[in-house]
């Protein structure tokens, strides 16, 4: 764990994994689900960092909530409170703090850092590709994007991938689809991908809307992605 000190004067903690190596090694900034930095996170920070990436994920609550807040996936309307206080300045501060901090990594391979984000980090996935220029950002299943985020479509830097599930009742289709058409309208290149058999949380192995196929063919197809725009120029 390291702590960040944030542009709006707040501490921010965040879980860092680092390939075994001296690099330099490809960014990935990674945005948490809604229930903190939790066990399953700071797995999925473990296994990006096995595959070759220098991996943070920041504690998207720390204005509203203790340091090292978890919340358990039966008791989402604990998280309520602190998900409802997340909002686009506070992402912002939170996106430049992280990016400054790769920034000043020997490790990091200059130019080749992305963002990738679960629920809420999903959201905060698609804000923070708007606020810096990242290679690329990958958002699964990020609520709130149609109703809040569409005028950042038009100022996306890296290419986008994106997880829905179709049978997600959070995010409704009429939701996507208008993600979609504002991309689409922008010229913002973009991957739309949907599990029709898969809910939301569907990447979570320790929720009970696991989906054991979608998890599996999102990993390979975020690896692909990911391989694609951060590879040596």
């Amino acid at each position: 764990m390291v702590t960040l000190q944030v542009g709006d004067n707040t501490a921010m903690v965040a879980y860092v994994a680092r390939p075994t190596g001296t690099g330099p090694f490809p960014g990935l900034i990674l945005f948490p689900e809604a229930f903190g930095l939790n066990h399953h996170i700071r797995e999925v920070a473990d296994r990006f960092a096995a595959e070759g990436y220098l991996v943070m994920a920041p504690e998207l609550f720390h204005r509203t909530a203790p340091v090292g807040y978890v919340c358990p996936y039966t008791e989402f309307p604990k998280c309520l409170p602190h998900l409802n206080a997340v909002n686009e300045a506070g992402l912002e501060h939170d996106t430049r703090a992280v990016w400054d901090w790769f920034h000043e990594q020997s490790q990091l391979r200059k130019g080749a850092v992305a963002c990738i984000g679960y629920c809420v980090g999903g959201r905060a996935a698609f804000l923070a590709n708007s606020v810096k220029p990242f290679q690329a950002a990958v958002s699964y299943y990020g609520g709130g994007i149609a109703q809040g985020l569409l005028k950042r479509a038009a100022s996306q830097h890296g290419p986008l991938l994106m997880f829905w599930g179709g049978l997600d009742t959070h995010i409704q289709p009429e939701h996507v689809a208008l993600v979609t058409q504002a991309l689409r309208q922008a010229g913002m290149p973009f991957v739309n991908v949907e599990f029709s058999h898969a809910d939301h949380g569907f990447f979570c192995n320790e929720r009970a809307t696991y989906q054991p196929q979608a998890a599996v063919e999102s990993w390979e197809l975020t690896l692909a992605f990911l391989k694609d725009h951060l590879k040596a120029k």
